[in-house]
């Protein structure tokens, strides 16, 4: 049987997964003509905690754009993260973290 190359939208279905089994609010900015380019792939909520998560695969990384705006959600003391199929545990955890208010 050939290898399944991971999608992105794997990891974004994984991300999900795991807010949704909390109950936490977030949301998938859909690019328009409206919307700054490089918003993170999902925005989160959690305990108050503004959180930014952009979805990777592989090696890929965040554009020049999509850094800028995890840099600025981290200046203005929010949670920014750059995902994929390696770190998603790593992630789950700081999520739990912030849930769970052990992250101030």
């Amino acid at each position: 049987m050939a290898e399944t190359k991971l999608k992105e939208k794997w990891v974004k279905t994984q991300v999900t997964k795991h807010l949704k089994g909390l109950g936490v609010y977030y949301f998938y900015p859909v690019a328009s003509g409206y919307m700054s380019i490089g918003v993170p792939d999902i925005v989160a909520c959690i305990q108050g905690k503004f959180i930014g998560i952009e979805c990777k695969v592989g090696t890929n990384k965040p554009t020049v754009l999509q850094q800028k705006n995890l840099e600025a959600i981290q200046v203005n003391k929010g949670v920014a993260m750059v995902v994929n199929e390696v770190n998603l545990n790593e992630m789950m955890e700081v999520i739990d973290d912030i849930y769970n208010q052990r992250v101030k």
